[in-house]
């Protein structure tokens, strides 16, 4: 079995977010989905099959399954159109733990329809603002995780989390952004997940369908070019439609392996 790793939201190899991807031609066993996670050790492996005219999309961290995750959607339709199982142009639709999702390739780039998770505002949890290192006069929480926003783009560069203490405060993880001042994007922002398994996430698309509705409501713009300062930096288009948020990007496969066990 052939095990991919890309490299998403990016054109370039050693940045963006490396993700799994292992095509499978059967559902198979969860401990044995989690524990070839675990061993890929990145911060998600995706899982998918075909049914149908679909594909059965799931998404394990080194440590749990997760309901949604951009950049390993996004590498898994690289992946299916590199090795020739979709063209170019064409759906390609995944049946995930977060309904359907959508995800179309164009002139290199992949676009993915995924719904908006806008996020509302919310008191402010002890100890956050302390684990974070700022204070922020704006927090808000989705589903699962909280979002801070930052006084300036510095403050979101810099920052230095304590993640013990912000894996007590979520049960996923703390978004951070800022308005970019460099007049490269739109926002920037960064993403911590240590509940999850992961301390810093590279690149994240689920954080955007939060991101999006918050900044396209606060610049008025319906598309925004977005970058996540991590230390690979990755970037992608945001577009607010409806209830639902397009992410596009980029994606460049780093690595096949042989899986032998």
């Amino acid at each position: 079995m052939t095990i991919y790793q890309v490299d998403a939201f990016t054109k370039e190899p050693f940045r963006g977010n490396p993700a799994g991807v292992c095509l499978l031609d059967a559902p198979a066993d969860v401990k044995w989905m989690q524990a070839v996670a675990r061993e890929m050790n990145l911060s998600e492996t995706a899982f998918l099959y075909p049914v149908g005219d679909a594909f059965h999309l799931r998404w394990f961290t080194p440590a749990v399954e997760v309901d949604l995750c951009g950049h390993a959607t996004l590498a898994s339709t690289h992946v299916l159109h590199e090795t020739g199982r979709m063209n170019e142009g064409r759906e390609v639709r995944f049946e995930t733990r977060s309904g359907t999702l959508i995800a179309t390739k164009n002139g290199g780039r992949i676009e993915m329809d995924f719904p908006a998770t806008p996020a509302r505002e919310v008191a402010i949890p002890d100890g956050l603002f302390e684990a974070i290192g700022f204070t922020s006069p704006y927090v808000a929480r989705n589903a699962t995780d909280y979002l801070v926003v930052a006084k300036d783009a510095d403050r979101v560069r810099a920052c230095l989390p304590d993640f013990g203490r912000l894996k007590a405060i979520t049960e996923r993880g703390v978004i951070i952004t800022a308005r970019d001042d460099s007049g490269g994007y739109d926002f920037i922002s960064r993403f911590f997940a240590p509940a999850a398994g992961i301390d810093e996430d590279p690149v994240t698309g689920s954080t955007h369908c939060t991101l999006g509705p918050y900044w396209g409501s606060v610049l008025e713009k319906s598309i925004l070019r977005a970058f996540q300062a991590s230390v690979r930096g990755g970037e992608m288009e945001v577009e607010l439609s409806g209830d639902r948020v397009l992410l596009r990007g980029y994606a460049v496969t780093v690595m096949r392996c042989e899986l032998i066990v």
